[in-house]
């Protein structure tokens, strides 16, 4: 069964327990804010008609981490973290965990925010993560 987490709980997942953060937002959303020392591999990628699945998502991150490896997966609001989640979860990875309303928050239908995300929670954030973007991370990889 798949672990869910509030933000503050994946950094203690990250701090205490050697959990990588996996960003699986797009690239420029990464790239506009993202946790401190998060990785980026999209799960969806912009396409001709919006955002489309991300044919390489699985054969980079299975090139990038071993099945055991600890990975907490966030995304903008939860939604897409959940997915690849799953989808790693059916791949074999063991040591998975989403994190709940992602950098932006969970929202209601009148969308009004009913859990704030990390970046609302005032976790530590940053702009550029030295070979952690989709593409650095995609050229080490033999996806």
């Amino acid at each position: 069964m798949l672990k869910r987490v509030s933000p503050s709980e994946a950094l203690t997942l990250i701090s205490e327990e050697g959990f990588q953060y996996l960003d699986v937002r797009t690239e420029a959303e990464w790239n506009a804010g993202h946790p401190t020392g998060s990785h980026n591999v999209p799960f969806m990628v912009s396409g001709p008609t919006g955002l489309v699945p991300n044919a390489e998502f699985l054969s980079v991150v299975k090139s990038l981490y071993t099945a055991d490896h600890r990975l907490v997966l966030g995304c903008k609001a939860g939604g897409r973290s959940l997915k690849a989640a799953n989808l790693l979860l059916s791949e074999g990875f063991t040591n998975i965990v989403d994190q709940r309303a992602g950098w932006d928050g969970l929202r209601d239908s009148f969308g009004r925010v009913t859990e704030p995300g990390w970046t609302a929670a005032g976790l530590p954030s940053e702009t550029a993560t030295p070979g952690a973007s989709y593409q650095e991370l995609k050229s080490r990889s033999s996806g």
